[in-house]
């Protein structure tokens, strides 16, 4: 069976992971929907765009999980890239789980949720877009980055400030922010088993009630409407907290990680133009290949000042859209805890006085 996935067009908020992909009008690239045909999955990506370097102003095309894995590739490939932040690749979509959480609720034919396809359609918007905004730089070649290597990075000797600050920063950000990730799945999975001690508690007064044929009968009915009520509510502040916070956290976990990938690659640069500098001096000692070791320091050298150039706009940029990213997360989760305890709060009120009237 094919299930095609869109977005609603109603004004409802999307739930999901909010990172400013689209800040730039000269050229704006969505994923309005998908379509899932047993374990493939294929998503129309659409661009618009005022750049000369396009044939067409807007277009879309289809693409699978792995062109976005081969787009990531050969981004993490291009030596002109390397001053940039690369963000790691979207992971592969899971059907299976939705689909048999799905199943067993007999909610009919699996599908994504709303809020599944939003978080990997931002994921991979992001990828697309990263890639375009980079194809105006050119040139390929091979074998060039490696995994960020903390050990690498702290061994080099800085010569800016800048980038010393930010690579302290960046460590210990690295361990601060895993850590607050686990955390924050700890605190989603307590909603989740309130949730599910809720729904317990409502079946358990629900059998008992079935077997009972007193008048207590329609308040131990009416107690297992209030918790199965409940239930709803904790199962939705879980999946708010899970969208807002969880996710968010998770995102940045792994764009951190590409933010120190790129002061990595700069710290190959200073230790490549620093070896130069050691070979230039052997060769003008030897009066030999002089020229030769002249030219690769002065490669060398620009190589690493336009790393440098690069890395410090993505840095600072990334800095910025990472408190934006926060800032308007935070606010939204704690909006919508605010509006699940004050339904709680009612729900509970309201049922005391149901109970009592009874």
């Amino acid at each position: 069976n094919m299930t095609s996935i869109s977005e609603d067009s109603d004004k409802e908020k999307m739930r999901s992971v909010s990172v400013d992909l689209n800040n730039d009008a000269s050229l704006v690239i969505d994923i309005p929907d998908a379509l899932c045909e047993r374990d493939k999955v294929k998503f129309t990506v659409h661009t618009k765009t005022t750049l000369s370097s396009f044939q067409k102003p807007e277009f879309s095309v289809p693409r699978q999980h792995e062109d976005f894995i081969w787009l990531h590739d050969t981004i993490v490939e291009t030596e002109e890239y390397a001053g940039f932040i690369i963000p790691p690749a979207p992971p592969k979509p899971d059907f299976e789980g939705p689909r048999e959480k799905m199943h067993k609720l007999g909610e009919g034919e699996s599908s994504m949720t709303k809020e599944e396809y939003a978080k990997m359609k931002q994921e991979l918007e992001l990828s697309v877009r990263r890639k375009n905004a980079k194809e105006m730089f050119g040139g390929f070649f091979k074998n060039m980055v490696k995994s960020a290597d903390e050990v690498l990075i702290s061994g080099v000797k800085e010569v800016d400030e800048f980038f010393e600050q930010e690579k302290n920063f960046l460590l210990d950000y690295s361990i601060k922010i895993k850590d607050a990730t686990a955390k924050a799945e700890k605190m989603t999975r307590s909603h989740k088993n309130v949730a599910d001690d809720y729904n317990h508690i409502s079946g358990a007064l629900n059998n008992t009630a079935a077997d009972n044929n007193t008048a207590f009968k329609k308040h131990l009915e009416k107690c297992a409407e209030v918790f199965e009520k409940l239930r709803k509510v904790e199962d939705r502040m879980a999946s708010d907290q899970e969208l807002k916070l969880t996710e968010l956290l998770r995102y940045y976990t792994r764009d951190i990680q590409a933010a120190k990938d790129l002061l990595y690659r700069r710290a190959r640069a200073l230790a490549d133009y620093e070896n130069s500098n050691k070979a230039l001096d052997k060769a003008r000692l030897k009066g030999k290949d002089v020229a030769q070791a002249e030219e690769n320091q002065k490669q060398c050298l620009q190589k690493f000042d336009k790393l440098s150039e690069s890395g410090k706009k993505e840095l600072t940029s990334f800095k910025a859209r990472r408190v934006v990213a926060f800032r308007k997360n935070l606010i939204e989760m704690t909006e919508l805890e605010i509006k699940h305890a004050k339904n709680s709060v009612s729900l509970l009120q309201g049922s005391i006085e149901i109970l009592k009237s009874n």
